[in-house]
């Protein structure tokens, strides 16, 4: 009997982001659909072969993309919005990249959080649709692999529940009533996709299912039921791995007698739930117990003696036979390898563990669970090494930030006075118009901005050359925006690669990796800092740029900070110590920079929250410790200044229904939010829940190249006065224009501009 390793899903942009260059290329029309096929295929199968290398006993196939798996799905399923066009074929390159990112004619599907980590899917939308398969494209992967690499593999497909949970129909998310409606149309697609599986010879098909980590409700286990009875008669002979991930199962006694072969569970980030649940309930003997036992969403590396007594625990419960080790969830959310980051310490490196490191563990643990520690004594001895090592370092031992934390108690983080004195003496000084407008804070980062950085970094460019160079680019960005009439100004951030890597750079603590990659979205790559040690302020970060920016103007140019917790959600965090006090080591640190600007005569001050929403924990039961974490930290940050210093948030789209509280609880002076992509519907949160603050709700996306028309931006606009008082509104794009090209960039904020004067004609003479 041998215990077997299994992996769940590889990172998709390549060790040097072949993948998102290749997107990218093909979208500029610098690369035929040919080439741009034979270059994916050659990055799939490279990435497969290092699986191969490795002795994994099953490798994940068709978990590959050309954007995102859910659009995957839903593209192979013939589940695509109309406006789109109807398809009895497989989709070309151009018409799947339309769904994603729009076209002249028709906007881009909305796009949301996956779970509550950064990487983005496009929603499937379900109104009206007519689902029949357009392509197997699991078994077109599986055979590849197979016949290029010898590679019998494991087709990873989003389970159907999952996929129907996961997207909407007239706007909403799918409830149990919509999802047993069309379950029935989906399940026979299923079961051709299964068929043809197992006619290739396919032996396990791994079934992601991670809504049921969510699922609470008994009656809500008929539609996974269903699904997996009618897949298991239709197609007897194909094992069915059933994988949930992200969190423990609240209805696990009810999940372990689903009819499949194995279940996936995830022994990580479970709260230890899931541990329990086997302890004390048991694990079927017919079934295989697929133990994610590595962290496939951080970046350290495993305490290999704490991971094999887990193993131990669980061959208590299971035979070896039923036992498969592997991560608790895909490694795309990890970067691939830290053979690519030579500059980092050497103590630091000793304890990180990208993908390719992680696989390695798990060969290293399945070694010892069937041959003893003793077959890999040096690779334990060398793990227990590194973790002493980086924990007994000076990096995580800071007396000075451990003296500000044992302070904190003894403070009160409040405004001076409430909003509603505040914001008088803010009207005063700043002298804003009815409706203003402005950006998010980003402006597109051209070729020639990438490459000025590319070389001051590499030492080809000096710093007095590079600052003369950001001077100018800012100098142009403000006379655009002058030009343009936008009212509240931004600099525009052409010094930072992220808005949160760029802070980690500048904070002690955090390492900002060279090839540290992660897809966010599309070909959008992330370089997510590592946050390894205490977390200090050592020189002012912003203030110079600000200040620059506003001597070219009168009018306000926004200060503009990334808060604690989204720096938080969007790095790789120390593990060693609780998360929130990591957060308020941020906090302390960012409310000396806030305190800086506003001594430099900066007005207005934007800390943005994008990510609160999306780091909610997944159980509802640790939401509020979460978000009263979540409200302290941002307070400590931005209750340091004056009344008359305004306080800006931007957060990003989700269902901001379950947080509206929480908004409030800010204390932000004004708040923008995206709205677009969901079509306005966040809209509704603030019609039920009155909010007396000032906010922004997105007017257009900015994650579509196209060019919003002035009629589209004023619809918009005015169905947001519905709920929001003309006097507390704000104009602003979604999100920040990093992404976008310059033209269209000044065509849709002209129109932006447009919109809001026409809007303001229409409420001084109602006639117009």
């Amino acid at each position: 009997m041998t215990i077997i390793s299994s992996n769940l899903g590889y990172p998709r942009l390549g060790e040097h982001r072949e993948w998102k260059h290749l997107l990218e290329h093909y979208w500029r029309h610098q690369l035929s659909a040919t080439d741009f096929h034979a270059a994916a295929k050659q990055l799939r199968l490279a990435n497969l072969k290092k699986q191969q290398a490795l002795g994994l006993d099953l490798i994940p196939v068709a978990d590959n993309s050309d954007y995102d798996h859910v659009l995957d799905t839903l593209a192979a399923f013939g589940a695509i919005p109309s406006r789109f066009g109807e398809f009895d074929q497989p989709l070309d390159l151009d018409d799947y990249y339309a769904i994603a990112r729009g076209t002249d004619q028709a906007i881009a599907a909305e796009m949301t959080k996956w779970f509550n980590i950064n990487y983005h899917y496009i929603v499937p939308e379900f109104d009206d649709v007519h689902f029949h398969l357009l392509d197997n494209r699991w078994l077109r992967y599986y055979q590849e692999a197979k016949q290029e690499l010898g590679i019998d593999g494991k087709p990873v497909i989003l389970g159907p529940v999952s996929f129907l949970k996961l997207g909407k129909r007239h706007g909403h998310y799918l409830d149990a009533a919509a999802v047993a409606e069309l379950l029935p149309q989906l399940l026979p697609l299923y079961q051709q996709v299964f068929t043809e599986l197992a006619a290739a010879g396919v032996k396990w098909v791994q079934l992601d299912e991670p809504t049921l980590v969510k699922t609470t409700d008994p009656a809500e286990i008929d539609s996974y039921r269903q699904a997996l009875t009618y897949l298991h008669a239709a197609v007897p002979t194909l094992n069915i791995e059933l994988q949930t991930y992200f969190d423990s199962l609240d209805l696990y006694d009810q999940v372990i007698q689903l009819p499949v072969q194995a279940i996936g569970l995830d022994l990580v980030h479970d709260h230890g739930e899931n541990l329990a649940h086997l302890q004390t309930t048991g694990f079927p003997a017919d079934k295989i117990l697929a133990a994610g036992i590595i962290d496939g969403h951080n970046v350290w590396a495993s305490d290999l003696t704490d991971k094999f007594t887990l193993i131990q625990q669980l061959r208590t419960i299971v035979t070896a036979d039923q036992l498969w080790l592997q991560p608790a969830n895909s490694l795309l959310h990890v970067p691939i390898t830290t053979k690519n980051e030579p500059q980092a310490d050497p103590i630091l490196l000793g304890g990180l563990a990208f993908a390719d490191q992680k696989l390695q563990e798990l060969a290293t643990l399945t070694t010892a669970a069937n041959q003893g520690v003793a077959a890999v004594q040096a690779e334990f001895d060398k793990n227990q090494a590194n973790l002493a090592a980086l924990n007994a370092s000076s990096h995580r031992n800071n007396p000075t930030v451990r003296q500000a934390e044992a302070h904190l108690a003894d403070q009160v983080f409040e405004r001076q006075a409430p909003f509603a004195t505040r914001i008088k003496l803010q009207h005063d000084r700043l002298h804003l118009p009815l409706l203003p407008t402005t950006t998010i804070g980003s402006f597109p980062q051209s070729h020639t901005v990438r490459a000025k950085r590319a070389a001051w970094r590499h030492g080809d460019l000096s710093d007095t050359d590079y600052q003369d160079f950001l001077k100018a680019e800012t100098k142009r960005w403000i006379d655009i925006q002058n030009e343009i009439g936008l009212d509240v100004l931004v600099h525009g951030e052409f010094e930072r690669t992220d808005m949160v890597e760029y802070f980690g750079q500048k904070l002690t603590g955090f390492y900002a990796t060279q090839n540290g990659w992660v897809q966010s979205y599309g070909s959008r790559g992330v370089r997510p800092p590592v946050i390894f040690g205490d977390v200090a302020y050592t020189q002012p970060i912003t203030v110079a740029a600000s200040v620059y920016a506003q001597s070219l103007t009168n009018k306000p140019v926004k200060g503009m900070l990334t808060a604690p917790l989204t720096i938080i959600n969007w790095s790789f965090v120390r593990d060693d110590i609780p998360t929130a006090q990591v957060q308020n080591q941020i906090a302390l640190a960012l409310r000396q920079e806030v305190q800086n600007l506003e001594k430099a005569g900066i007005k207005i001050i934007q800390v943005d929250e994008p990510a609160l929403r999306e780091g909610l924990p997944l159980k509802q039961r640790h939401w509020q410790a979460y978000l009263d974490e979540a409200v302290y930290s941002f307070k400590i940050t931005t209750t340091g200044v004056a009344n008359d210093t305004q306080i800006h948030t931007h957060m990003c789209y989700s269902n901001f229904a379950d947080i509206i509280d929480t908004i409030k609880a800010l204390d932000a002076d004004v708040i923008s939010i995206e709205t677009s992509r969901s079509h306005g519907d966040i809209i509704n949160a603030f019609e039920t829940t009155g909010y007396d603050q000032e906010i922004g709700l997105g007017v257009y996306d900015i994650h579509s190249p196209r060019v919003p028309s002035v009629d589209e931006i004023k619809t918009n606009i005015q169905r947001a006065l519905r709920a929001i008082d003309v006097h507390q509104f704000w104009i602003n794009p979604d999100c920040g224009l990093k992404t976008r090209q310059k033209p269209e960039t000044i065509a849709a904020l002209t129109n932006m501009v447009a919109a809001r004067d026409a809007i303001q004609a229409q409420l001084s003479d109602p006639t117009k």
